[in-house]
């Protein structure tokens, strides 16, 4: 069969994502399914609530290479991928739900400083931090750093579990659940489960509030009667603790309001916040308050909990909200969401393949629109669990967030522009402490918006244009003059900063040291590091589109910006004609991510890039990397540019490449690193804009490989990556 493309066809969406629904039949420790909103988020098991969670916890590997990288990135051992090897733990987060740690002391954040000296003078980083997790042996002298790294930690709000009364059925193992089947309905957001105990049916369904901090749940079963209940459980915090790390004190206070309701107020160390409950059944706290247990005689039991950082109003009355309109209010967002923006169908297609790669695509667009469309940047595993404490790291935006604009769905990404302008302030502090103009965007960051300390993070380039890159995805996706006028600030203070740290020399811009470029390999080498090609390209591009914002508002052109992005230096070339990923030694290191063919094909098309090296470049990459090394993003940025070139075949066997880096689990999730990062929602992000450029590229003439079909709608107003991208 010959590949075709159909565009602006009626595809049948709900028979598209239902197809795709998730469906859990037995316990294991990956076997999640979530429900959410962007700005919290519910991680149930296989009862279809967070009943067995020591089954779910993280495990360390016991292979893992400790390493604090000062001598350079801790090898990844090379194994097969076993989903044996990962757990997804059971959590509650939110975007607003932080808690701080006491130290043994007070800890100044000039003491995690080392100047570097530079062309300019000396500027300072907060690079006194090994690569080190809180449970590992932490030498004295990172001890500040390590506090300012570690804090805040995303809180583990509570856990919504099935429970029993005294004398009621036992519940503590999973094999209790005799033949189960939970199923996430991804057209209404809906889990629902059915299974056993003692032989008796259980149906749980569960759900999330889609405009507010809200779940509910209902359970029918006759064991109900029998003491069955459903509880709300505030766990400990479960992130490690260094040493120099008091306990935490953590306390609750329970209040009855009447019947069926009661309010918790948690405190964590500094941090607040309440749980609503409201119940059809009996509301009781045991264990002084840290567990509120909702039960019944009846047959049916629902519960709804509200939870919020601050104390609202009593719950009750006609504003109580009660399972039903939850229930309904998701159908109803979930249902719009699907039906609006755009659809990718590979539906008639022959190869076997398409079916997996169209599961993922579905998959993605329901884990993005859950973990990844919030009022702060998402964190890399989302609302899930905590890596790295829960902070969101903002070189990662773009992958989590990019593609909802490609895709007709914008809004979702705009939810996250106030906190830039929030964050604005102190992006401007950092960069006058370094000596720079405008505004320098931290790599690992929090709500407050203070840079983390890293021997990495700190150093690198790549996120500074990625807002320039995100507000022009949103207009282009179609935004009124009024939008360039609110968020031109932005711009403006990130092009300014862009223009002042790049050097000229010898009639050129060059991107000096120190800097650490996106592919990370080269951290040991940060003093000397210069002109990374991915970088390079994306300055000159983002000056560009700021000048072209300029144009729009009817603001002159700011000639320093413009003269800076005109001359960037063309990247470095190794031996053979292809592109290096930086101008200094060691040039090129064949592991961690192909960041050079990210200046074509991730990145539209610039006059600093050549497609034909680029193709080779490709090939090479193709060829010998290191795919162990890889992260889940690393194949949409391969499929990207073989997109641009026009080899969609390429395209697609880089989406499907296998390798352990590259799978999706059932619920979709694509694990990374056992008893650490074991799912990674930068690669469902990345997926999604790779099938935007995808689609974008057959639009514009390119053929699929025999055995392939895709139908796509709603992709029109994808920028299509050439150099009329900065004035059409």
């Amino acid at each position: 069969m010959t590949g075709g493309y159909r565009t602006q066809l009626t595809v049948d969406r709900r028979r598209l994502v239902r197809r795709h629904n998730p469906v859990l039949t037995a316990p294991h420790p990956v076997s999640t399914l979530t429900v959410g909103n962007g700005d919290i988020a519910m991680t149930v098991d296989v009862s279809g609530l967070q009943t067995f969670p020591n089954l779910h916890e993280l495990r360390p590997d016991p292979r893992r290479v400790v390493s604090d990288g000062r001598a350079g990135l801790p090898e990844q051992r090379r194994r097969p991928f076993d989903r044996d090897d990962f757990q997804i733990p059971l959590r509650t987060q939110s975007s607003w739900g932080w808690y701080r740690t006491r130290g043994r002391r007070e800890y100044v954040l000039d003491e995690a400083v080392t100047a570097y000296p530079t062309a300019r003078g000396p500027v300072p980083y907060l690079d006194r931090m090994g690569l080190l997790r809180a449970a590992d042996p932490i030498p004295e002298e990172f001890e500040p750093s390590a506090w300012f790294t570690y804090n805040p930690r995303r809180a583990h709000l509570g856990r919504l579990a099935l429970d029993a009364l005294p004398g009621g059925p036992a519940l503590g193992h999973p094999e209790r659940l005799e033949r189960p089947r939970t199923e996430l309905d991804l057209w209404s957001g809906v889990v629902r489960s059915d299974y056993r105990i003692d032989g008796e049916p259980v149906e749980v369904t569960t759900v999330a509030d889609p405009t507010a901090h809200r779940f509910a749940v209902r359970v029918v079963s006759p064991l109900l009667a029998r003491g069955l209940a459903v509880s709300w459980v505030f766990d400990p915090q479960p992130d490690d603790l260094a040493w120099f790390e008091l306990p935490l004190d953590e306390r609750v206070r329970w209040h009855e309001l009447g019947p069926g309701r009661g309010r918790a107020h948690r405190v964590v160390e500094s941090s607040e916040y309440v749980v609503d409950v409201v119940s059809t059944g009996v509301l009781s706290a045991r264990d002084g308050g840290a567990r509120v247990t909702a039960s019944t005689d009846a047959g049916a039991l629902e519960l709804v909990l509200t939870l919020a950082p601050s104390v609202p109003e009593p719950a009750g009355g006609e504003g109580a909200a009660a399972f039903p309109a939850v229930l309904r209010a998701s159908e109803e967002w979930w249902r719009h969401y699907w039906m609006t923006g755009a659809v990718v169908s590979f539906e008639g297609s022959v190869d076997e393949a398409a079916a997996e790669l169209e599961r993922r695509v579905v998959l993605s667009q329901y884990l993005t629109a859950v973990n990844c469309a919030g009022a702060t940047p998402p964190a890399e595993t989302g609302l899930t669990y905590n890596t790295w404490t829960g902070k969101f790291h903002l070189e990662m935006h773009w992958w989590h967030a990019a593609h909802f604009p490609m895709w007709g769905r914008g809004h979702l990404l705009a939810r996250s522009l106030a906190w830039y302008h929030g964050a604005l302030g102190a992006a401007r502090e950092t960069a006058r402490r370094q000596g720079y103009r405008g505004a320098r965007w931290p790599k690992q960051t929090d709500p407050s918006a203070r840079e983390s300390p890293s021997l990495i993070g700190v150093f690198l380039l790549w996120q500074q244009p990625h807002l320039i890159h995100l507000l022009e995805l949103l207009r282009r996706e179609g935004r009124p003059d009024a939008f360039l006028a609110e968020h031109y600030p932005l711009v403006e203070a990130t092009a300014d900063f862009m223009a002042d740290f790049a050097e000229e020399r010898d009639g050129e811009f060059v991107l000096p040291p120190p800097l650490i470029p996106a592919q990370e390999s080269y951290l040991v080498d940060r003093v000397t590091n210069a002109d990374p090609t991915f970088e390079l390209a994306y300055w000159a591009w983002a000056l560009r589109i700021a000048n072209e914002w300029r144009r729009r508002l009817g603001l002159p052109v700011r000639e320093d910006w413009d003269r800076v992005g005109r001359r960037m230096r063309r990247p470095a070339l190794m031996p053979d004609g292809t592109y290096a990923a930086l101008a200094t030694p060691p040039f090129l290191i064949r592991k961690d991510h192909p960041s050079m063919l990210m200046a074509l094909g991730w990145l539209p098309d610039t006059e600093v890039i050549d497609a034909d090296v680029m193709a080779a470049t490709l090939d090479e990459v193709w060829r010998g990397w290191d795919l162990q090394s890889s992260w889940g993003w690393d194949y949409p940025v391969m499929a990207m540019t073989a997109a641009r070139l026009g080899d969609l075949g390429r395209a697609l066997d880089a989406l499907l490449l296998p390798s352990p880096k590259n799978v999706f689990l059932p619920n979709g999730h694509n694990p990374q690193m056992p008893g650490f990062l074991t799912l990674y929602l930068p690669a469902n992000g990345g997926l999604l804009a790779a099938v935007a450029h995808l689609a974008d590229a057959v639009a514009a003439g390119a053929q699929l490989p025999p055995g392939w079909r895709m139908t796509a709608e709603g992709f029109s107003a994808f920028p299509r990556g050439s150099r009329s991208a900065a004035t059409d």
